[in-house]
This record gives C-alpha cells, sequence and structure tokens, in this order.
C-alpha cells in the first residue's frame, strides 16, 4: 500500500482503476488459452497460461466492457527515427504508473510500493512468479543487475538518472529478497516515485540480467570477443548496444532482448522498410476482470512510411487503427472530417499538456565560441523573441487557435507566472533591430549583420522533418529573421540523424521542439524549458551533461545563474512537502522568466486523433503527454476490435 499522508498526487488505490487479487489457483480455474499460442502450447513449447502468469497478475477492468483475444492492431512509423513513439503503444510498462486521468500512480510492475514520511527509503514488491517474455523469472536480481551494471558502472552508464542522486549523492539498492528491495536516499527525493512513472524512466522493468550479463566484461569474460564478432570496439559499446538506454532507436531495433510489455518484436523496426511486427507477449502479467490474460490484439503491425504526408493518405484510407502523431495537425482536421465515413473513423479528444507549440532553441554551449558568446547574450535572444508575428504563425498554422505566448505554465495555473508567459512576445521589429544595432550593428552589402570577425551571422535551424507543424512555421518565421539582419536558414532531416546530431552534439546552431508541461507536478517533472536538467534541453547539452555528470568530458560547467537555477531544481526535487514544491517551482519559473533560455509562439490548442469504430475500450479524451505517453495509461493491452 502507498503512503497517502504526505502527497495526494500519488495516492490512488488499485481500487481506483480496477485493478484486483484473485488467489493464484482461482487462475487456473478462469483463465483461457490463446488460440494464437495454442499450438506452441499443445506441443510443449509453451506451459499452460496458468503457469506463465504471477501468482498475483494485475487485473484491468476494461474501460468499456470486457474483449476477446485476436486480430492486429494496424499501426504505423513514421520515417526511420520516430522509435520514441513506441513507448507510447507497447513500451510504457514501469513499475508503478500514473493512473488514466493523470491525477494519481498506481501499481503496474510492482505489486505494491510504500514510501516512509521523509521520502527517503522507498520500498518495492515484486509479483511472484512474473516472467519475461521468454520466461525467465523476473526478479530483484534484475533490479540489482542494473544498478550494479548500468547505473553504478561508468563505463556503461550514460549518466541520464540525476533523479536516482540527492546532494551528489547515488541512492543505495538494498535487495531484501526475490521479491522485495528498497531504494534508500540519503536525503529526501520527494519526487522518485512520479520520476519512475515518467516515460522511458522505467529502466529498471528494461534490463533481464539472464541476457544482458554476458555483454558485459565483469560478468562474462569473453564479452570483448563477442563485440569483436559483432564488429565492435569493446564490450561497452556492445552492452551499451544491447541495453539501449542510449535511445529509443537503439532500444525498439532490438528485438532479441527479453521484455515485460504486452507485445514483443518479432520483427523489429529497422529489420524491414515496409513492416515492423509485434506479437503477444505468452507471459504478460496482466488480466482481465473475466480471467482473459491480456492483451487482447494478437499483433501490432506497424506500416513503415515515408513520412506524415503517407501516413495521412493510409489514415484517410481506413488503413490505421489508432493515430493522433505526425497528422493531428489544424490543417488536417478537414480532410480527415470529411473522410470518416471513407475511413471508417471517428475523433477522440487530446488536452494538451506541452508548455509550448514549438519552442525556438538556439545552442547555449555551441563550439564555435563568436557564435556562443551571441547566442549567450539575452538580449539578442530576446530581440529574435520580438522579430517574429507569432500571430500570422498561429493564424497560419493553427487556424487562428492559441494566441502569443512563451513556454510557460498554462494560464489558471496555480504557478502560472504573466512575466514568464508573455514577455517578448509583441510583434516589433522596429525593437529588434534597434536591440541588434546594439549588439551586432555591422551589416554586408545585403542587410545581413555580421560577427565580430566579420562573417554573416547565420543561424542554422535544424529541424526534424516528421514535424510538419514546425516546418511551417518556420517558412513564416525565417524571412521575419531575415528582415532584421539574421541569415536564418532551416536544415530538415530524418529523425534519427536529427537525433543524433541534436541530443549528442555541440556543433549545431539551433533547433526547435515542443513538449515540456505546462501545468501542475508534470511541469515540475517536465522542467526542460526552465532549467538544463537532461538530454531533452537542446538549448544547453552540455550544461544538462554537467547536472547529470559534471565529471564527463562533454560536461560544461554554466555561468553563476544557470548553476543557481539548477542548484534549485535540485532542492525543489528533494523536497517532499507540497507547499515547500510549490513555492520552489515558482522560484524556478521566476528566475527561468529573468534567464530567458528558450522562446516560443504560443502555448497549444487541445488537439484530437482518429480512431478506428471497431476499436473498444480506447478513452475518448486523454491528456495529450509524452511523460504520460498517450494513450500508453489508457492501457492498449485492453484496446480490441468489436
Amino acid at each position: 500500500m502507498v503512503s497517502i499522508s504526505r502527497r495526494a498526487f500519488i495516492v490512488a488505490s488499485s481500487a481506483l482503476v480496477g485493478a484486483a487479487a484473485m488467489p493464484g489457483w482461482a487462475w487456473a480455474q478462469t483463465t483461457g488459452e490463446s488460440a494464437f499460442l495454442k499450438a506452441r502450447v499443445d506441443s510443449g513449447e509453451l506451459p499452460p497460461v496458468a503457469e506463465r502468469l504471477p501468482a498475483n497478475p494485475l487485473v484491468i477492468t476494461p474501460l468499456e466492457r470486457v474483449g476477446q483475444q485476436g486480430g492486429d492492431w494496424n499501426h504505423a512509423l513514421v520515417g526511420g527515427g520516430s522509435l520514441s513513439m513506441l513507448v507510447r503503444y507497447q513500451g510504457y510498462e514501469p513499475l508503478v504508473r500514473y493512473n488514466q486521468d493523470w491525477s494519481g500512480l498506481v501499481e503496474n510492475v510492482a505489486e505494491s510500493w510504500s514510501v516512509n514520511d521523509a521520502a527517503t527509503e522507498y520500498t518495492f514488491t515484486l509479483r511472484k512468479g512474473h516472467k519475461w517474455s521468454d520466461g525467465h523469472p523476473f526478479t530483484t536480481a534484475d533490479v540489482q543487475f542494473w544498478y550494479d551494471a548500468y547505473f553504478m558502472d561508468p563505463e556503461t552508464s550514460h549518466g541520464s538518472n540525476a533523479w536516482w542522486m540527492v546532494d551528489g549523492e547515488p541512492a543505495k539498492l538494498e535487495v531484501v529478497d526475490e521479491q522485495t528491495f528498497k531504494v534508500i536516499f540519503p536525503g529526501p527525493n520527494g519526487f522518485f516515485v512520479q520520476q519512475l512513472a515518467w516515460a522511458n524512466q522505467d529502466q529498471l522493468t528494461r534490463t533481464p540480467k539472464h541476457y544482458l550479463e554476458k555483454f558485459h566484461i565483469r560478468y562474462n569474460p569473453e564479452a570483448d570477443a563477442l563485440a569483436k564478432e559483432a564488429g565492435l570496439e569493446s564490450w561497452i559499446a556492445l552492452f551499451q548496444r544491447e541495453i539501449g538506454m542510449l535511445d529509443d532507436n537503439t532500444f525498439y531495433q532490438n528485438g532479441n532482448r527479453p521484455t515485460l510489455n504486452a507485445w514483443v518484436f518479432d520483427r523489429a523496426p529497422g529489420s524491414s522498410t515496409e513492416q515492423a511486427i509485434a506479437t503477444r507477449n505468452p507471459y504478460y502479467y496482466k488480466v482481465d476482470t473475466a480471467g482473459t490474460q491480456l492483451p487482447y490484439f494478437d499483433r501490432v503491425v506497424y506500416q513503415m512510411v515515408a513520412d506524415p504526408e503517407v501516413l495521412l493518405l493510409k489514415t484517410l484510407q481506413g488503413e490505421v487503427d489508432i493515430m493522433d502523431q505526425y497528422i493531428a495537425t489544424p490543417a488536417n482536421k478537414p480532410v480527415l472530417f470529411d473522410s470518416q465515413e471513407t475511413g471508417d473513423y471517428s475523433f477522440y479528444m487530446l488536452k494538451e499538456t506541452a508548455a509550448n507549440v514549438m519552442a525556438f532553441q538556439l545552442n547555449l554551449n555551441h563550439n564555435d565560441p563568436v557564435k556562443n558568446a551571441l547566442f549567450n547574450n539575452k538580449a539578442f535572444r530576446q530581440a529574435l523573441s520580438v522579430a517574429i508575428d507569432r500571430q500570422a504563425m498561429i493564424d497560419a498554422v493553427f487556424v487562428g487557435q492559441g494566441s502569443p505566448a512563451q513556454p510557460s505554465m498554462r494560464e489558471g495555473d496555480p504557478l502560472y507566472n504573466e512575466q514568464l508567459a508573455k514577455q517578448f512576445t509583441e510583434y516589433d521589429p522596429a525593437k529588434a533591430n534597434e536591440m541588434l544595432d546594439a549588439i551586432i550593428p555591422n551589416k554586408d552589402g545585403e542587410g545581413y549583420r555580421l560577427d565580430e570577425q566579420g562573417r554573416r551571422v547565420t543561424i542554422i535551424f535544424e529541424i526534424d522533418q516528421t514535424r510538419t507543424t514546425f516546418l511551417d512555421m518556420f517558412e513564416l518565421a525565417i524571412p521575419m529573421f531575415q528582415a532584421v539582419g539574421i541569415d536564418a536558414q532551416m536544415r530538415t532531416m530524418d529523425r534519427s540523424l536529427w537525433e543524433e546530431r541534436v541530443r549528442r552534439g555541440r556543433e549545431y546552431d539551433a533547433t526547435a521542439h515542443q513538449f515540456g508541461a505546462n501545468s501542475g507536478i508534470a511541469a515540475m517533472l517536465d522542467a526542460r524549458f526552465y532549467v538544463p536538467i537532461n538530454n531533452n534541453c537542446f538549448y544547453a547539452p552540455g550544461w544538462a551533461l554537467y547536472y547529470t555528470q559534471p565529471d564527463n568530458e562533454a560536461a560544461v560547467e554554466p555561468p553563476p545563474e544557470v548553476k543557481a537555477q539548477q542548484e534549485l531544481y535540485r532542492d525543489l526535487v528533494a523536497t517532499a512537502d507540497p507547499a515547500g514544491q510549490n513555492e520552489r517551482m515558482a522560484q524556478v519559473l521566476q528566475n527561468a522568466a529573468d534567464l530567458f533560455l528558450t522562446f516560443g509562439v504560443s502555448l497549444p490548442p487541445d488537439g484530437y486523433g482518429i480512431v478506428k469504430n471497431n476499436v473498444v475500450n480506447l478513452m475518448k479524451e486523454m491528456p495529450n503527454s509524452f511523460g504520460w505517453p498517450t494513450p500508453g495509461p489508457a492501457r492498449p493491452e485492453q484496446f480490441f476490435k468489436s
């Protein structure tokens, strides 16, 4: 059970989401065998379903009604680098998860958890008899392996788990028995469980020791030889590839690694240019209220499409069952609306939670010292902000839905900060020119400004080409920047290349992205635009690395005011008291307003998605988020077709 006296957000009992317990003997009597797996059971390849389930499966009450096993979920992936989307559809299986309305936390892989009043000690109990997709037991040995072989190993870790630290000191892991372990911090860590529930933070449930240990030199002295056989320089590169924590492409392209997810890749993304196919996990640990093992769908079939235009066409033709990413733009809504009958689909609503529709992000850790100095001049960033006509962009791209705003909290939220939201949003090219004249007054014959070395001030925004609304906004923004003497350009690329250049490089000038959060505790967890704390802070990758891994050679020590902001955020996440959390977050937001690290366009209007009319159990309205990875917490394992 969860301690409920301190933080209302983490309070959500299993009963609130329809989970229940039933004696293990009862499952053997009530759980039928999947027709999809029956031949494997009959041949002896698989044990009967009652032996594949844990002693206490997680019982899910279907949203609308109990369904039946079978059929395909027809889906699609855009381009070669959109695999981060998979956490939304089949990759959200943390120990503890957000509930359906994002108001609290519930058990998931963990059978139960508790936290002491000081938020220094967290105890988790796993399900007895829980197994990986290959039938091997999932126990605390896997948790211990993650802790030893990855988190605490400087050769393999990427320093991306700062929330496992307090005051620079890592949490201690104490294994009690095969099902129980404790995470003990040297001081309060008030957001630890919420972070565990955040998308892609579920590393404890992604690390099968029995599969991965052969790739780590500490567990297998022949690991270097295995690496060379695989064409890699050392066991470190091999282990990092196999554990897949570097990025989502690496993780989901490995179909050999056992999983706890509802579906297992038989044909992983990247192995075919046409399709990726995931089939039901025989050992999945959830059942419905009738005792039927989930998931309902036997397979998830992803068509690999080149771009959003192809995806839109396939959606209009009824080839995609559920979709909102990449196609559900304001511009596409009329054609999608008109084609509902032809495509045999309807709409669902997404309540937007992003901090902005798009944030412009100059690289404040640029390798070029002249550009680095210019980009770090706050007045330069402010001048660029007033140089863009946000209302024109909102009218053209979002059909007038929205109002000019910086990346910020939504108005009406208790933490709303008007300065943060509204400063430098008024379109004023004369003011922009005046501000730029004071910083870079010299111009060439074409009116473009020249830096201190006599070079044209050029800013190349590198953009993920699947973000069509970004491309549309930049078509308008670029001439606005050019009108004040900045040689702005846009370079589009496949998502995988964008990830490589922007998430892990320092040579790019600038980029743009969305996400972040605009309200409540979600903004405290995803504060990317307010303080550089993780590799989603594309405006300051070196500063973010300094926050997570200050000894890394690629880390860049921030200026004092940014370092102070990082320390304040560190204090925030260590705070267990809600009033203290709000007080510190309010100061984080005020500091962010003063630092002016990024600038945006508009808070996002509510969105939408399409769902085929025969799909059952999808929520008709849900938050649109990546941290709560829409539609993951709607439990795709209980979707089926009537």
